[in-house]
């Protein structure tokens, strides 16, 4: 019996697996063979920006870049809790949470016919999707192309939400778990096309370690002992290992540029997850509070807004 049910198992799951990694390529070929470019439309009332209003500079902008959870230009896999806090609790900055980081056509997974109704039957496959498109953004044969293209998303989402290149106004890419590979790809593209100070901070990052983050003004890692993704993103990824001392990852360590911070005793995903609105903390915060107000602090050490808050 229990032969009879891993056959199954591997039967049903074997041909999704393999169209999966099929369908996960067809975007970036489709972007380098240039028959479509990332889109930059919204739908009706999603902005370009929450927080600092247009009339004046923010002191930073802050792209979230989600976890696999991210379908659509609207949702994340908090229901937008996270981008609320920080947007609450940092008034000063401009924040974009519409970037889609699994579409290098910048096409919503979730609004796609085919999608949407697989959404309703088997809600798995959307996340399946998503992580597929991490492991191709971490291929090397895919990997610049893919970060041209997310780049190109990005760099259009935040002209459309008002930052002006070579204006010096920091740039903070927020990116959870997936959402990592995908930040640290995008850093060249940022560099070269808007010439924007970049600070990442990677909450529960699960990245390859390979893409150059020499353009990257600080690193921040966010993290728990009791994150098991994360450390098996660390684990199966050679990039990451100490003993590869030339990788990206190592030389940007090396530099003094990377920072880790400890989130104990939040998981990956769950109840007691980074953004967890329930799990408490001793001092009484959430683990949500607890994660948007790291977050702010360490976008206010760099941009000096915290300094002049404090000030009489």
């Amino acid at each position: 019996m229990t032969e009879l049910l891993v056959v199954l198992l591997v039967g049903g799951v074997g041909p999704v697996l393999l169209a999966e990694a099929l369908l996960a390529r067809y975007e970036v070929l489709v972007y380098a063979a240039g028959w479509r470019a990332p889109g930059t439309e919204l739908p009706e009332g999603v902005p370009y920006a929450l927080g600092a209003p247009p009339d004046r500079p923010p002191d930073a902008y802050l792209v979230y870049l989600d976890g696999i959870g991210k379908r659509r230009f609207r949702d994340s896999r908090d229901g937008g809790r996270l981008v609320r806090a920080l947007v609450a609790g940092a008034p000063e900055l401009r924040v974009l949470g519409q970037v889609l980081p699994y579409s290098p056509l910048a096409d919503p997974l979730a609004d796609r016919r085919v999608w949407a109704w697989l959404r309703r039957h088997v809600g798995l496959l959307l996340f399946l999707h998503n992580a597929m498109q991490t492991f191709v953004a971490a291929d090397r044969r895919y990997r610049p192309l893919y970060n041209r293209a997310v780049g190109t998303q990005v760099v259009a989402q935040l002209r459309l939400a008002g930052y002006r290149p070579g204006s010096g106004i920091p740039v903070v890419l927020l990116s959870y778990s997936g959402g990592t590979q995908v930040a640290t790809g995008a850093v060249d593209e940022l560099h070269a096309r808007l010439g924007a100070p970049l600070v990442l901070i990677n909450l529960g990052g699960f990245h390859n370690g390979a893409n150059d983050l020499t353009h990257a003004a600080h690193v921040h890692r966010l993290t728990s002992a009791c994150d098991r993704i994360e450390r098996v993103g660390a684990w199966i990824f050679p990039q990451r290992w100490p003993l590869l001392r030339g990788s990206a990852w190592n030389r940007v360590d090396r530099a003094g540029k990377v920072t880790v911070h400890r989130l104990d005793p939040a998981t990956h995903v769950g109840p007691r997850s980074y953004i967890s609105p329930l799990a408490r903390l001793p001092d009484g915060r959430t683990h949500l509070d607890r994660t948007a107000d790291t977050v702010i602090a360490l976008v206010r050490a760099r941009t000096g807004a915290g300094a002049s808050r404090d000030d009489p």
